[in-house]
């Protein structure tokens, strides 16, 4: 057995043991969703870090940075430009200390926007629980050889990621994730530089590279740039992982610096990940044709990162790169795997269902979801061919739909329990219904200027939601009484706590 095979298999059982040892702390279900609500701030931004940085970042946007060069950095720049927001609301969200984004959709407007924004984050998140599966078989198959196939290894990859997740919740998440991001960063330090100068440096890089690829819009136009960005910006600012963080966090104050923090780090691994599959598309030119590369089929490209790991670099950098590979891929899909049970737990069955249940039976009415989503995102995997469509699609159906109603709570008080809902429903229903429809034949293409568009692809598909979605919420607002102070003043506090 090599350094590689036990880097990718040894690296999840440590993180395994730490969490099975850290799940002895868990004496409730807060305990399980928020983690006792006593997260330092390190904590806090290694697990802010290792949440955004998935299998989005690892293969679709390296797969992206591969194809179309510098230009991928749109995609990345949407959930940057998020971040800034994030730091202003950071400190509220904190200050209202709830478990679930949901908890927030019902104190802002009503009981249909808590089962409405539920149902969101569970289509959604779940999709983004499954490509990590599909990352995790292709790392697992690249390692061996293929002795394990992508099939299998997809498997392997989404028990794994259950049985962790289920064992102790955001406390084992936690625990594991300052880890996860010292590796992941490690990784790319090493490696990136190594692979430029081990081939030529700079100048040889560039000059085997396609043209266009070091152009800020790689052949594209405006409206791509939007397409890209947009989802990321608007799926930052709706990720129910990221506020259910924040309501971890010790006080208002740290949740705050750890935005800081991440918004550092994420910056630099994105970037650094870019980089590094712009100098494979040098390197690997090979994998920019599919018949070349029967592992993956059309995806070839978004496995360009493990490929330098195994075939690029040194056993020992290779090694640590395929750990950050697993950290990436793990961390992230436990992440995705406990926020829409969480939501099913607090925001169906315990609000709804049984309101005086256990915690003994919320536990496990939680850990039961974690196995009924894992099987449902398997499921998922069959109805998309890259991990870079399965991302779009699932994060313009968070950003078409929760943001804007999650926004509107903290920075607009006018804002109506009726517009919300309808704000909610309107993105869900019209991205939703735009991917079934495009299914089913219906042709959603438009021609601006000499240029085609299909906005039912996943490139284009969160403009028409966005769109629906705001108009809906500021209409319909201001066709409704507005709400009393009292629903909306605790979103619109001063100095929630000493900052």
């Amino acid at each position: 057995m090599d350094l590689l095979t036990i880097a990718v298999f040894g690296y999840p059982l440590i993180l395994i043991g730490i969490g099975l040892w850290r799940s002895r702390q868990i004496k409730s279900h807060a305990d399980f969703m928020v983690a006792g609500r006593n997260v330092p701030v390190a904590l806090l931004v290694g697990t802010l870090i290792c949440t955004w940085i998935g299998s989005g970042s690892l293969f679709g946007g390296a797969g992206l940075a591969y194809r179309t060069g510098i230009a991928e950095l749109w995609f990345s720049f949407g959930a940057w430009a998020g971040l800034l927001v994030a730091f202003y609301l950071a400190p509220r969200v904190r200050a209202i200390a709830k478990y679930t984004v949901p908890d927030l959709l019902e104190q802002r407007y009503n009981a249909v926007a808590r089962v409405l924004g539920t149902v969101a984050i569970i289509l959604a998140y779940v999709t983004i629980a499954a490509y990590q599966f599909r990352g995790g078989g292709w790392i697992l198959s690249i390692v061996t050889d293929g002795a394990i196939s992508p099939e299998t290894g997809m498997y392997i990859t989404a028990a794994t990621i259950v049985l962790f997740t289920a064992a102790a919740g955001m406390v084992s998440i936690v625990s594991v994730d300052l880890l996860n991001g010292i590796i992941i960063t490690l990784g790319i330090i090493i490696g990136l530089p190594y692979l430029v100068l081990s081939n030529g440096g700079v100048g040889a890089i560039a000059a085997g590279l396609p043209e266009g690829h070091l152009t800020m819009l790689g052949g594209h136009n405006f409206l791509w740039v939007l397409g890209v960005a947009m989802p990321t910006f608007l799926l930052i600012l709706g990720e129910s992982g990221m506020y259910q963080k924040f309501f971890s966090a010790k006080d208002a104050g740290s949740a705050r610096k750890a935005v800081v923090g991440m918004f550092i780090g994420v910056v630099f691994i994105e970037t650094t990940l870019a980089l590094m599959a712009i100098v494979g598309r040098a390197v690997f030119p090979e994998l920019a044709d599919p018949e070349q590369v029967s592992l993956v089929g059309r995806a070839a490209s978004e496995t360009v990162i493990l490929y330098i790991a195994a075939n690029g670099l040194p056993v020992i950098g290779g090694a640590i790169l395929l750990a950050a590979a697993v950290a990436i891929v793990l961390s992230t899909g436990n992440t995705f795997l406990l926020v829409p049970s969480t939501n099913v737990s607090r925001d169906l069955y315990e609000r709804f269902v049984d309101p005086d249940a256990s915690e003994g039976m919320k536990l496990g009415v939680q850990r039961l979801c974690i196995v009924l989503f894992g099987g449902l995102g398997l499921v998922l995997l069959t109805q998309f061919d890259t991990v870079l469509s399965m991302a779009l699609y699932a994060y313009s159906l968070v950003g078409a739909s929760l943001t804007p109603a999650l926004l509107a709570a903290f920075l607009w008080r006018r804002v109506t329990p009726q517009g919300g809902v309808a704000c909610i429903a309107g993105g869900l229903g019209s991205i939703v219904g735009i991917a079934v429809l495009s299914r089913l034949g219906m042709n959603f293409t438009a021609m601006i200027g000499e240029t085609p568009f299909d906005f039912a692809s996943s490139d284009y598909i969160v403009i028409p939601g966005v769109i629906i979605s705001l108009g809906l919420l500021i209409v319909v607002s201001l066709l409704t009484p507005p709400s009393p102070e009292e629903k909306w003043a605790p979103f619109f506090r001063k100095n929630p706590e000493r900052l």
